[in-house]
Formats: structure tokens, C-alpha cells, sequence
């Protein structure tokens, strides 16, 4: 059970992170989860390094042949830690890039109850298909097939679902609370292009908060990317603390042989 969340090391959220995003297809070699989704989303398409590899180079063969039968590219999420000092370092011999950098940000329990919430928020405990149309025109990549990939991976966990409303009825914006280990994790936050800035998405967020903290959480956490200011903002506002980082490392793409 996880305590006391902003104090706690970085590398104890990776558990949560995994169970809260699972991916549709894993295979654990002992050292290195690797993860596949059909390409939906980094997370559930990459590495994560639980232990460090003993022969990080038969490892690193072995996840290529992995991920090369799914065609997809090779990526790793390393959190920023002392124990992943070793395969970064190895990772960028082998010239991986660096990107995405990631925040976890994490509130825990005892902090102030937020305000009422400015909207009209529905709290479901499955998406509908309104909560998905709206999460995936703002974040979804690909098409239908894609979509139904998603919504197995929001399947694999259970979660709080919220729907902020607009005052005409319909939905402004989106959020999900993941429910691990006595935890939470908000995940999909989203909201309607021609509704930004007017407090839909802090609606969303406050009612998430409340509904973990009615059900008893140790806390709740969650992942922004550090170029998102005005969200880290928001979580900041909120009570949130960051509680560590991590970032993605791809495999470059080798150049074709050419000849003739």
C-alpha cells in the first residue's frame, strides 16, 4: 500500500503507472517488461526497465526481435533515477534519442478538499461513447481500430470516469481516474476545443479528486509533460508536488542499404 506519495521515490510509481495503462499485450523477461498496444500510445508500446539487465546487450536484441515482429519502433520509459543512470548511458551509446519528458505529480491524502465544482460533471464508471468521442478527438491517433485498442487498455483497470457539461448539455471536457493499489491516477484529461480556458477541465479534476477522497485513496498522482506549463499549473494549484520524472528513449531508425 502507498502512503505517503510526494516523498516517496520515483521509481515506486512505475508499478502504478504500468497497472494503470496496461498494455494489451506484455511479456515480462525477468529484467524488462516489454509492452505493445498496436502502436496506441507510447506508454503501452514501450519498455519498462523494472531490473537492470544483467547482458544489456543480448537484452537489447532480444526486445528489437520483440518489437520488430509487431512492426513497432523500439522505445523505453526510463524514469529518472540513479538505478537507470547505467542504461541511459547505454542507451545513448547505441544512439537513442531523448524526448518527452514527463513529469509525476502527486497529492496525497489530508490535503484540503477542492471547492465545489464550477460545471455540471456525470461520474460514470465506464466510458460511454460520448466520454470517448471526446478524449479521442483530442488525443486519439488513428482510426477505429485504434480507438477500440484504447478502450481495452481503459478496460484493463478499474477507474472513475468524469464528464464536465457545457450549459447548452453537451461534453466540454473529460478525465479518468485509474484506482491502484489504494491509490488514484487521473489519466485523459481533455477538453473540447471551443471550450478551453473556462474552468471545465478543473471541474473535471476537482470531481475526480473528490470521488478518491469519499472512497478513501492514499493519494492520487498523475503524469504531465514538462513543456505543459498551463496544466502543471493547474496540478500545482491543486496540491499536487512533483515526485519524479522520466523520459522515452527511441531506437533510430537505421538507413536502408542502397545499391544497385
Amino acid at each position: 500500500m502507498v502512503h505517503s506519495l510526494p516523498g516517496q521515490q520515483a521509481r515506486t510509481f512505475e508499478p502504478l503507472m504500468d497497472a494503470a495503462w496496461p498494455a494489451v499485450e506484455r511479456y515480462d523477461t525477468g529484467e524488462w517488461v516489454l509492452r505493445a498496444a498496436a502502436g496506441v500510445t507510447q506508454r503501452a508500446n514501450s519498455v519498462w526497465p523494472q531490473e537492470a539487465a544483467a547482458e544489456p546487450e543480448a537484452a537489447l536484441r532480444e526486445a528489437v526481435q520483440w518489437y520488430r515482429k509487431r512492426r513497432l519502433p523500439l522505445i523505453f520509459q526510463i524514469t529518472d533515477t540513479p538505478a537507470n543512470a547505467g542504461l541511459n548511458d547505454y542507451l545513448d551509446a547505441q544512439g537513442f534519442t531523448r524526448q518527452s519528458e514527463t513529469l509525476v505529480m502527486a497529492r496525497p491524502a489530508g490535503v484540503d478538499p477542492p471547492g465545489p465544482a464550477a460545471a455540471k460533471v456525470d461520474i460514470l464508471e465506464q466510458p460511454d461513447e460520448e466520454w470517448l468521442d471526446l478524449w479521442w478527438s483530442v488525443d486519439g491517433r488513428g482510426g477505429q481500430a485504434e480507438r477500440e485498442t484504447a478502450r481495452t487498455i481503459l478496460a484493463g483497470c478499474p477507474s472513475l470516469y468524469a464528464l464536465a457539461r457545457h450549459d447548452d448539455g453537451g461534453p466540454a471536457a473529460v478525465g479518468r481516474l485509474a484506482l491502484v493499489e489504494g491509490t488514484g491516477g487521473i489519466y485523459c484529461m481533455a477538453a473540447s476545443p471551443f471550450h478551453r480556458r473556462r474552468g471545465y477541465a478543473s471541474a473535471v479534476l476537482q470531481a475526480l479528486l473528490s470521488e478518491g477522497d469519499a472512497r478513501g485513496l492514499a493519494g492520487t498522482w498523475l503524469l504531465v509533460t514538462a513543456a505543459n506549463h498551463a496544466a502543471r499549473q493547474l496540478y500545482s494549484q491543486t496540491g499536487f508536488e512533483e515526485a519524479g520524472r522520466y523520459l522515452y528513449r527511441q531506437q533510430r531508425p537505421r538507413p536502408a542499404l542502397t545499391g544497385c
